[in-house]
Order: structure tokens, then sequence, then C-alpha cells
């Protein structure tokens, strides 16, 4: 069985949407670029890439990263692994060529049955409708959050409001850096 883990940066405040630029949507978009950047406080994903044995990308995502991630040398690492994206309005056609092996899934049905196969953690970057339907559906093993400090107010959010049973989180890993970052890893259970 697979692992499902969602990764992501969140203001204090608990917002996901936009952490790169305001392109991605929000009227604060970029708000992690406007924190200091220190190497240390970005070592979870350099640890992230290297237990990546394929993305989980909701399409909005999918369509963001896929053509910045393709060409970084940041992201070589994700170049030639499988990618899953979950969509119903997404086609075959509408797939970035030269980003490696991509399968469109249709339901969330679809995701529990490829967590069910052999084979690595599948890491789901942004994502953030995805993330809530999948953590709602019990098929998220992990978080790996980089909390930011800022509050952002209203934006989109990796978790869902939805009235349904607690679920507890225990804490396998975190630090704190100077420019105010938080890495708080939780897995599900």
């Amino acid at each position: 069985m697979r692992d499902i883990v969602w990764t992501g940066f969140v203001s204090l405040d608990g917002v996901a949407d936009s952490p790169g630029s305001e392109a991605e949507g929000h009227r604060s978009g970029g708000w992690v670029m406007a924190t200091e950047f220190l190497p240390e406080a970005f070592a979870l994903k350099g640890e992230e890439m290297a237990d990546t044995s394929a993305l989980l990308l909701g399409r909005h995502s999918y369509e963001i990263f896929a053509p910045v991630w393709r060409d970084s040398e940041d992201h070589a690492a994700y170049r030639d692994l499988p990618k899953y994206v979950v969509s119903t309005t997404l086609e075959e056609k509408d797939l970035l060529d030269g980003w490696g092996p991509t399968t469109i899934l249709r339901s969330d049905e679809d995701v529990a049955a490829l967590k069910k196969e052999e084979g690595g953690s599948l890491y789901v970057h942004g994502s953030l409708e995805l993330a809530r339907r999948l953590a709602d559906a019990g098929l998220v093993d992990r978080y790996h959050l980089l909390m930011f400090p800022v509050l952002l107010g209203a934006g989109r959010r990796p978790f869902s409001d939805a009235d349904r049973d607690k679920q507890q989180l225990t804490l396998t890993d975190s630090d704190s850096y100077a420019n105010g970052v938080v890495k708080l890893v939780y897995t599900v259970g």
C-alpha cells in the first residue's frame, strides 16, 4: 500500500492559496517569496524529492506546475516520475509533453485504487480541492507543512470544513527557523 502525502506552504491562519505568485489567483499571491529565504527552512522539499515515487495533482495545480517544473532544474527529480492528475474535465490532448508519464484519474475511487498498488509515496503538492477531498475520504496518510509567519485572512485552505469525526494526528518531525517558518510533519491516525 502506498502513502499519500499532502505537502504545502500554509500561512499561520491556514491559507495555502497562491504561495508562488498573484497569477495563481489570490490578491496576496507570492506570500512565500516575501519571507527571507533560508536554505534550511526548505530542506524538507529536498527530502520529499528523494521520497517521491509519483506526483498526484489536481487539474489546476497540474496546469500551473507542469510547464514550470518540466523545465526547472530545481525540480529535475520529478521529470521522469509518473504523474497522476485527478480531473473530470482534463483530456489526454491537454497533457504536457516532455514531463514524464501522466495518467488522468477521474475520481477519488481511482485514487483509492492507486493507493492500494505497490510502490512508494504519492506526493500531492498544492491541489487544495483535491487535498480536502482526499482527507475527507480518509486517503491522506501524512502532512508536510511549512508554516509561514503571515496572516492572509481569506483564501483557500487545504483542510475541509466538513462536519466529520475527529482525526488525530501525530507530530513526527518539527523545526523552526530564524525567518519565522515552522516545519510540521504529521502522520494521520
